[in-house]
């Protein structure tokens, strides 16, 4: 039994991160010079905009924000640590962290109810969109549950993943950082390398091509040519 969840340890951690990198630049590389017309977000705001703005705005907001704290919790691992050392400075990082994680889940929500009842929105759902959604549903809601029940997610990101990080990038895994993390922890950092794995063939794409207007942008106006009246049939 030890053997076994080692062997798992050890692939999750040690060859899954390698595994998933190798198909994101592979097929994102692929994609581009095979299907280069598909690099776009396929927004649906045309179809159905009041609910899409509810859902895309509080996403993007947030996991900007989360996605910019790990990039620094990674970076600058001893500051993070030193900012943390005090117990006000703490809990301002934690709970502020939390209110961003439930944002961009509160969001991502939005997006997928809008998706099931909008029927043109549904109809002009792909399979790979779907599946996106569940994997972000799984990384968002397992990240806002080490906020709420783990109060030490960023000290642990500053002490433990930012080693185990560079370790991957030195091409020397040192799964012991993680091994020990609860279920939780584990579940989070696996399915992010779920979702680069999958990044290529999914919308995201248009992140690497053209920046994201959704946050600055004014809303969209559509001008029809002709007239909408309804024609009388001779």
């Amino acid at each position: 039994m030890f053997e076994a969840s080692l062997n798992m340890d050890l692939f999750l951690f040690a060859i899954l991160p390698y595994l998933s990198m190798s198909i994101f630049f592979l097929m994102t590389i692929h994609r581009y010079r095979a299907q280069s017309f598909t690099y776009s977000s396929l927004s649906s705001q045309f179809l159905e905009n009041k609910a899409h703005f509810w859902g895309t705005v509080p996403f993007h907001y947030g996991i900007l924000v989360i996605l910019a704290g790990h990039v620094l919790g990674f970076l600058i691992p001893r500051h993070l640590l030193a900012w943390n050392s005090r117990p006000l400075r703490l809990y301002v990082l934690e709970v502020s962290a939390l209110i961003f994680g439930l944002l961009s889940l509160i969001g991502l929500v939005n997006i997928i109810i809008r998706r099931v009842t909008r029927s043109k929105v549904r109809i002009n759902t792909t399979p790979s969109d779907w599946i996106l959604y569940g994997m972000l549903v799984i990384q968002l809601a397992s990240g806002v549950y080490i906020a709420v029940f783990y109060g030490w997610g960023s000290s642990w990101f500053a002490a433990s993943a930012s080693p185990y990080i560079w370790s991957l990038i030195k091409f020397s895994p040192d799964i012991g950082y993680v091994v020990a993390m609860p279920a939780a922890v584990k579940l989070h950092i696996v399915s992010a390398y779920m979702i680069i794995a999958f990044f290529p063939f999914t919308r995201l794409v248009h992140i690497l091509v053209t920046p994201n207007p959704y946050l600055w942008r004014k809303p969209q106006v559509v001008r029809w040519n002709s007239n909408r009246a309804p024609r009388r049939i001779r």
